[in-house]
């Protein structure tokens, strides 16, 4: 099983997560993260450490949100892995528990 990054995450973009992740599987977009389907481990240690509450196991996705398994698995290969954390969107808190935000989600490479 894999873990997925679902819609809070556009424009929160909080990395605390990938600092946990023991197999490196987060790649980073210009306003999202995703988790590579392939290199996830289920381990689980993800999960806690969104501020956000965006990340959840692919069973586990919540109603509407399922759009995401899909787009984490199509966008982890086009994006660059992200090792470190780094420093938020200023604008951050502004964006989470906002709706609708999937149109936001920039789909080129950094």
């Amino acid at each position: 099983m894999t873990h997925v990054v679902t819609e809070n995450c556009i424009n929160c973009k909080h990395t605390d997560c990938v600092e946990v992740c023991p197999v490196d599987c987060f790649h980073e977009g210009p306003n999202f993260l995703v988790i590579d389907p392939e290199e996830c481990i289920d381990c689980t240690l993800c999960v806690d450490e969104c501020p956000v509450g965006a990340i959840f196991p692919e069973d586990d996705v919540p109603a509407g949100q399922e759009i995401f398994l899909g787009i984490n698995a199509e966008l982890a290969p086009l994006w660059p892995v992200l090792t470190r954390k780094k420093p938020s969107p200023a604008d951050a808190g502004e964006w989470d528990g906002k709706p609708g935000k999937l149109a936001l989600l920039i789909r080129t490479p950094m």
